[in-house]
This record gives C-alpha cells, structure tokens and sequence, in this order.
C-alpha cells in the first residue's frame, strides 16, 4: 500500500505560469483573448454606441449658431359674398386661394448660451470618451482574470482526479492487507471515508470548472480550448507604489471622468445665468399670395425684422435653477474629491495583493515540495510500521491542498498585475500592445461635428 506512487497533477500546477515553458502549437494565448474580449464584448461595444450617441450633443448645441429657416405653403378653394358700402350693390364669387412663404431666423446673442451648450457638449464627449475607458479596462480585467479562473479551475480539476485515483487504489490495497489481517476493519473505514472526501472534493472542483466554462463564453466569446499559460504584465507597471498612486490620479479614467464632469457642470452654471441676459434675433421673411379674395388678385410681401427681448422677471425660475447648478458643481467637485481618495485606496489595495501574491507563489511551491518529502517520509516510517494508514491519508490531503495553494498564489500573482495596471489607469490595448486596431471615438465625432443636415449616421444606418 505505501509503496503507491501518486500520479499527481503537478503538470497542471505549472499550467498558470508562462515560466513553465513554451506554449504548446495553436494553443490560446492571454493576448488574443484579451483582444476578442475588447473586439466582440457586447457591454463594450454597447458603450460605444452610447458614445457615438453622446458625440451628437455637439452638433445639436452648434445648431444654435445657425439659421432656422422654415418654408410655408397654403392652399384651398373659397366662397365670398361682398358689399362694400350700402349703395353699392354686392358682388360674389369663388377663388383659389394659395400663397408660399419663407421665414428665416438667426439668433445674433442669447447670453452666449450657445457657445457654453457647445462647450459642455464637448466636455461631455470628453467625459462619455473616459467612461468607455473604464469599461474598457473592466472588460480587460474581467477577460484576464476569466482566462487564470479558468486555468486555475481546470488544473485544480486534475489534482483532484490525480488525487481520487490514488485514494482509490490506497483503499484496494487497504482491503488486501485486512483480509491478510494486516490492518484492521478502522484503517478500511478511514481510506473509504478518505476517498469519499476526494470524490465530492472532485465533483466540486468540476462544477466550479463548468461555471467557469460559461463565463468565459460571456466575457471573451468563445468556449477555452487549449488555452496557454498566463504570465504577468509587471514589465507595464510602475517602478514603485508611490509613482503608481501619482500616475493613476492623472490617468485613471474614473478621475479624468468626473474632472470632466466639473465642466459640465460648470458650463451648465453659465448657461443659466445665460437665460438673464438679453436675446437678439434678426428674421427676414418673404411671401406670395394669389387670390386671397375677389378684390387681390396677386401680392407680395417681404420684411426684415430685428428684435430685442430683455428678460425682467419670469416668476423665479430661473434663479431657482442658477442657484441649483451651482449646488451640482460643488457637489461635483466633492465627487471628485471621492473618487481621487477611493482611486488612491485601489491602487495601495492592489499594490498590496501584488506584492503578497509574489511571495505566495514562493511559500506556496516551498509547501507542495515540503509536503512531497512528508508524504514520502510518512509512506516508509508506514513500511516500518511507525505510522498508521491514517497518518498517509492526512500527508496526501495535505499535499493535495498544497497542490491546490499553489496552483490559486499561482492565479492570484498574475491577476494582482492586471488589477494594479487597471487601478493605475494603463489596462489598455495600446500599453499591452495587444495586436488589434483600438477603437479610436475621435473618428465618429469628427464625421458628425459639423454635419448641417442629414439622417443617416456615418456607417450607413
């Protein structure tokens, strides 16, 4: 019984590192996961679309520079009985009336409302822009840490099966030294009820293995097949934790966001008190008319009108609302505040996981060696009879679980990498130099910025 080798999954332990060697021909890498994640994610490419929906505010605040001009036509059939004055007699008849108008318009100043509204347009694609970096990196984090959870789950799978095979054959042999009255009826019960533990520690195993299957399919889009081993992206992080707290308050997207949030709603300040300032608008008109009655055959009229409106006083609203944009602004910039402190806090929290699954990794693997020796230690002091068969079970589990820490150290040292280069700001395909076209939001804005007319967005549709 304790001569059994243990056909472990030490194979499968080495798996998450790319250390462990070269990957084997049209196996799956973490880059090309990565870059079907940022190319087919449907959240991700949903946020584009709202971005794309966000770049039109532009042309809608620029619209307030133009003129607007509208075109009127009437026409219809009529019926008039006319009497000028009682000595004359009354006259009728039907007509035909019908004329065509044009009036255009152009505002000249509104309080330079339209030129804030464009600004905060602006500030608002900027802010929508930084949003989608957000989801991009969570997109990213979430596919990187899907594809370790994955190599993790599948290699713990074989350490489990590893182990169920060697409990099985410990319990045959068990039974064969109790019918030869080497062991007793205790050491058959101990490895049976050893190996029931394995069994259901297997079946759990896989089942985090299934739920693992489907979301990889989620996020990345396609079911795992050979897939590669992972490395770390710590050649992409910052030298020290202070140059990564210093970096991420400038580059994280979450700060850059409500930065530009402060514009918006500082703009937003201007507008209103925009609405208390004098409106100036011009508005040139020209109109034919045939046959308004029996009496005019034909007229024509055109004018030019300039028009100035002061606002006086409009119930208050609109203090109301100046007075409300600003409470907004200084909530803004509280929020801000917020976000930098809890920016600040991801990055020393993800800092602090990277450098403790560093040594993980190495306590880890010093455990799976040290237990390797006590489990071989403990099979021949058996031999001599200076161990019961349950001292053998309990060195297995404990290589086993051994086995399992590391394969987990192993998962969580290349996750932590990924989750402080997302902290920081720099989770991107240009700083991974992941081979794939990034998605560039500045090219649907400048097809629409200056669009004066049309309804079919840029791709067609």
């Amino acid at each position: 019984m304790f001569g059994v080798k243990v056909v472990t999954a030490a194979a499968a332990v080495v798996l998450l590192m790319a250390c462990a060697g070269p990957a084997p021909a049209l196996a799956d890498t973490i880059e090309a996961a990565l870059v079907r994640a940022y190319q087919s994610n449907p959240q991700l490419n949903a946020q584009r679309a709202q971005v794309r929906s966000t770049d039109e505010n532009v042309p809608q605040a620029l619209s307030g520079y133009r003129p607007k001009v509208n075109l009127t036509a009437t026409g219809g059939y009529q019926y008039q009985d006319i009497q000028l004055s009682p000595a004359t007699p009354s006259f009728h008849g039907t007509t035909v009336p019908r004329s065509v108008g044009v009036t255009a318009t152009q505002t000249l100043y509104n309080g330079n409302q339209t030129a804030n509204r464009t600004r905060a347009a602006e500030s608002q694609v900027s802010g929508a822009r930084e949003g989608l970096r957000v989801l991009e990196q969570q997109v990213l984090l979430q596919a990187a840490t899907i594809y370790m959870d994955y190599l993790r789950d599948a290699a713990i799978v074989e350490v489990q099966r590893s182990n169920t095979r060697v409990l099985e054959q410990t319990l045959k042999q068990t039974r064969d030294r109790f019918n030869v009255g080497e062991v007793t009826r205790t050491d058959v019960a101990q490895s049976e009820a050893q190996l029931a533990a394995g069994r259901t520690q297997q079946l759990t195993a896989e089942s985090n293995l299934t739920t693992t299957r489907s979301n990889f399919r989620r996020i990345i889009g396609n079911e795992p097949v050979n897939l590669a081993p992972g490395s770390p992206v710590d050649r992409f992080l910052p030298s020290t934790l202070q140059q990564a707290v210093e970096i991420s308050l400038i580059e994280n997207p979450n700060v850059t966001a409500a930065m530009f949030g402060i514009d918006v709603n500082f703009l937003q300040v201007k507008i209103n008190e925009g609405a208390l300032l004098p409106t100036v608008t011009v508005q040139a008109s020209a109109q034919q008319a045939n046959e308004q009655s029996l009496q005019s055959l034909r007229s024509f009229g055109a004018s030019a009108i300039a028009q100035l409106s002061v606002p006086i006083y409009q119930g208050g609203a609109e203090y109301a609302l100046i007075r409300q944009s600003k409470e907004n602004l200084a909530q803004q910039r509280l929020n801000l505040d917020t976000t930098r402190d809890q920016t600040r806090a991801n990055v020393v929290t993800a800092w602090g996981q990277l450098v403790a699954g560093k040594a993980q990794v190495a306590s880890a693997q010093a455990q799976v060696t040290a237990s390797e020796v006590a489990l071989n230690g403990v099979r021949e002091e058996a031999k001599a009879g200076q161990r019961t068969t349950l001292d053998v079970l309990n060195a297995q589990q404990a290589l086993v679980n051994a086995r399992n820490a590391l394969v987990t150290a192993q998962h969580d040292r290349v996750v932590a990498s990924y989750s402080v280069l997302n902290s920081v700001g720099r989770l991107s395909p240009q700083v991974l130099n992941l081979p794939t076209t990034s998605y560039d939001p500045s090219v649907h804005y400048q097809q629409v910025r200056d669009s004066w007319a049309g309804v079919r967005t840029p791709d067609g549709r």
